[in-house]
């Protein structure tokens, strides 16, 4: 896109941006650095969570995003891969840019992703490439509007497979043992053991996860992504961001008319939604 008129690239209406920094300095420094480096841009909210980042970001639909990595209830990228869930079927999904004070687990698994990020404190130079970069990714969706449903579709998949990348090779690594066998459980002034191929499925909840068996449920102060990563990845399926299900538990896995997936239990009645993030688990459909 051009930054020499108001209206952006062979007149197409100038780009929108929302940030999400939970530093008010830094969100305004961001923006004071935007204006310089690309003058049209159209910051069109700025927010401090990615609760509100998610929110503002369905509402208001901006071209591009930048996501701190680290905020207070929802990181950057589980915000991101949120908002990827829950955007609009057939809408240009946004370009994504991450800010992060460096992390050699982030840094390195945005390289190897192709996903832009900018460190901080922010350099006017890097930030300039950055810019060239989106703009570039932007112009090339002009055409948009005669494309297919699913290729803009089909890019969302890119962005998606991008995402759970991105997820597994930043969560917080773990000393390599076996798999976790058995889960201690309160039970009013008992602590139960319950073998860990009895649960059903795992549930987040607030700052506990429910634990869920055939017969029973329990509550542990565990927060899920510390529990997924001493699971075995090969008997527990995450299906959500919030959920990890035993897949020989999965009895059937449904498609309603808007694509969405939905899962069948053995041993519980609930039906369980699958996001869209995690729905390439189930391809045959």
């Amino acid at each position: 896109m051009s930054s020499n008129s108001p209206s952006g690239l062979n007149g197409a209406p100038a780009a929108t941006a929302l940030i999400a920094e939970d530093e008010p300095l830094l969100a305004q420094a961001l923006q004071a650095e935007l204006a310089r480096a690309w003058p049209t841009l159209r910051v069109v909210a700025s927010v401090g969570d990615g609760v509100s980042a998610v929110a503002q970001a369905l509402q208001l639909q901006p071209d591009v995003l930048f996501f701190d990595i680290r905020m207070p209830g929802q990181s950057g990228l589980d915000a991101a891969a949120e908002l990827a869930d829950e955007w609009p079927q057939g809408k240009p999904f946004p370009a994504l840019v991450f800010v992060t004070a460096y992390d050699q687990y982030a840094v390195q698994a945005f390289e190897t992703q192709a996903v832009d990020y900018l460190l901080k404190p922010l350099q006017a130079a890097r930030l300039e490439k950055t810019v060239s970069k989106v703009q570039l990714a932007l112009s090339a969706r002009v055409p948009a509007a005669i494309n297919s449903v699913a290729e803009q579709n089909g890019a969302l998949d890119q962005t998606l497979e991008q995402l759970r990348h991105l997820l597994a090779a930043t969560r917080t690594p773990v000393p390599e043992s076996s798999p976790l066998k058995v889960l201690q459980v309160s039970v009013g002034t008992s602590i139960r053991m319950v073998p860990v191929g009895e649960v059903v499925y795992f549930e987040a909840a607030d700052k506990y996860v429910r634990v869920l068996t055939a017969g029973h449920e329990y509550l542990i102060r565990t927060p899920l992504k510390e529990l997924l990563p001493q699971l075995d990845a090969q008997s527990f399926w995450q299906i959500h961001r919030g959920t990890v299900v035993q897949a020989s538990a999965i009895e059937t896995v449904s498609r309603d008319e808007a694509g969405k997936l939905t899962l069948s239990l053995r041993g519980r009645p609930e039906k369980l939604a699958v996001s869209r993030l995690y729905s390439s688990l189930f391809r045959a459909l």
